[in-house]
């Protein structure tokens, strides 16, 4: 016989603390995601971290939340939990990203090896594990509550875990389809922040206990809400013309005088550019106008089919449209929202096709043949490995013409043997008998270019004077000039072993020390204050 008293003597309720509170790990979860991937990415080891964090914070509160439940069984003590976690989830808007950015500059200059994971743990465990853990007391004290006799334990128990995993289930599908594209992340933890503060809220009016804590918390959950609605992760900045969020990125556009900027990621990289005098760009898209020449699109009347696998805002398939008359252009990116602003910041041409695709699902159901294929899907660490394996750069050959070109931008030069840039080009090598590089000047870009052998890829500059272009003609000159013919290897990425991020964050770790070192010198010669003029 069920004896308790007050709202705890509806079992819908205990249910309903259950659920909810389910539902709220969850969507934390998904929103530390987003929260953090403008910092770390939103690679496969950044969400690792998150995961085991939050699991770590799970096990600890299930085993605390077990013997509260036993020693002290008030299911004050229970409530009370929630309410903190509730205004501490609220807080994650207002705070998050300041200790997500202060945890980065404190390690940036002491830490040698492993930055983005250790400065992603770090923030990780500063600004999630503490109200997870809270909320992973919940189902071993509401076991206590629920269960009235021995015999119905086990039924119990199970009721419990459904309804936590029907909540959880919630929390997963909730952040990621309906309130982080529609309102933002900061919103997001406030929206199930607030659950959690009127489940707490709930039974404190209603048993008539914690007047003070109740209209404390309820005080502090106003601040947060409005301090933390601006959804901004790069405060320092005042004068960007977008900022927003779409399922997959963060996204940032920057316009001056001279040229509109898409990143991704608020510390670094662009994504696309447009140079609003369509002059060159002095970015590696400038190096990839050397396939079209390549694939001797200068000489074809009909201009060429062109094919754009990571489209961004446009920036390749402008340029190609600009200085190939009647070339075809199609484009593939799968965030739509990148594609609604390439159409209203980065004057992409309304008649060029893009189709909200992943690369490489989009090449096993097309039947065209492309004279030139640019793969441009890798962001920092951010590299698909179902678009770096042999079985898809085998893919791109299939929809190459016997004359055509695939050229690859890879983002992280550097690391030497056994870095991702080896692995990525002998993978190609393994499928395209003809394989050269180049480095693009001024930034850690390097292009590859691969072909079917029918094609020049180490001699094609003068083709590019048929196009009166001095600035054009003299950019493919440079390239010409500094492409080095790749010889394979046998470090080979397939669809069963790609281990990008791995190999990606040694890149990482390299080019973080040498732009580091620069500063860190400054700092031991003029002090904290010289560091931050110069900044």
């Amino acid at each position: 016989m069920n004896t308790k008293k007050g709202i705890l003597g509806n079992k819908a309720y205990l249910y309903l603390t259950e659920f909810f509170a389910g539902m709220a790990v969850m969507a934390v979860e998904l929103g530390a995601s987003r929260l953090l991937a403008p910092y770390f990415s939103s690679s496969q080891i950044v969400w690792t971290i998150i995961i085991g964090t939050i699991m770590i914070a799970m096990a600890l509160g299930n085993v605390y939340g077990g013997r509260k439940a036993d020693k002290d069984p008030d299911p004050d003590r229970l409530y009370k939990r929630i309410l903190i976690a509730a205004i501490w989830i609220a807080a994650i808007p207002v705070l998050g990203k300041y200790v997500i950015a202060g945890v980065s500059g404190l390690l940036i200059f002491t830490v040698n090896t492993g930055f983005l994971v250790i400065a992603a743990f770090i923030s990780c465990m500063v600004v999630f594990v503490f109200p997870l853990f809270l909320l992973g007391t919940v189902t071993p004290s509401l076991v206590k509550y629920t269960t009235d006799n021995l015999e119905e334990n086990g039924k119990v128990v199970g009721m419990l875990g459904a309804t936590n995993t029907i909540g959880s289930i919630l929390g997963t599908f909730l952040p990621t389809f309906v309130t982080i594209p529609s309102v933002g992340t900061a919103i997001s933890f406030l929206i199930f922040g607030g659950i959690l503060l009127l489940l707490a809220l709930l039974y404190f009016i209603s048993e008539k206990r914690k007047k003070v804590a109740a209209i404390v918390s309820s005080i502090l959950f106003v601040l947060c809400c409005i301090f933390g609605h601006d959804s901004s992760f790069a405060f320092w900045e005042k004068d960007l013309a977008y900022e927003g969020e779409s399922v997959y990125n963060y996204l940032q556009v920057k316009e001056d005088d001279r040229q509109v900027a898409l990143s991704t990621n608020v510390l670094f990289g662009v994504q696309s550019i447009l140079m609003k005098q369509d002059e060159l760009t002095g970015m590696y898209y400038d190096y990839a106008l050397a396939a079209p020449f390549m694939a001797g699109l200068s000489d074809q009347s009909n201009g060429g089919k062109l094919l754009v696998l990571g489209n961004g805002s446009g920036t390749f398939a402008k340029q190609c449209r600009n200085y190939f008359d009647g070339i075809s252009v199609e484009a593939v990116e799968i965030d739509d929202r990148i594609t609604d602003l390439a159409y209203e910041y980065f004057e992409l041409d309304k008649d060029i096709p893009v189709y909200t695709y992943d690369g490489r699902a989009f090449l096993a159901t097309a039947n065209e043949k492309y004279d030139v294929i640019m793969v441009d899907a890798y962001q920092d660490i951010t590299i698909p490995f179902q678009m770096s394996s042999y079985e898809f750069f085998s893919q791109v050959r299939e929809h190459l013409t016997d004359n055509g070109i695939m050229v690859v931008n890879m983002n992280m030069r550097g690391g030497g043997e056994g870095s991702i840039n080896e692995y990525l080009s002998d993978t190609i090598a393994s499928v395209f008998p003809e394989v050269v590089t180049v480095d693009v000047a001024n930034s850690t870009n390097r292009e590859l270019f691969a072909g079917t052998g029918a094609s020049s890829l180490t001699a094609f500059a003068d083709s590019a004077k048929t196009l009166n272009d001095p600035k054009l003609s003299y950019m493919m000159e440079i390239v010409e000039a500094d492409l080095v013919p790749y010889e394979g290897g046998d470090k080979i990425l397939t669809d069963d072993k790609a281990p990008v991020e791995l190999l990606g964050m040694q890149v990482i770790d390299e080019l973080i020390r040498d732009e580091v070192e620069y500063y860190r010198g400054i700092y031991e010669r003029e002090g904290l204050q010289g560091l931050i003029n110069q900044l």
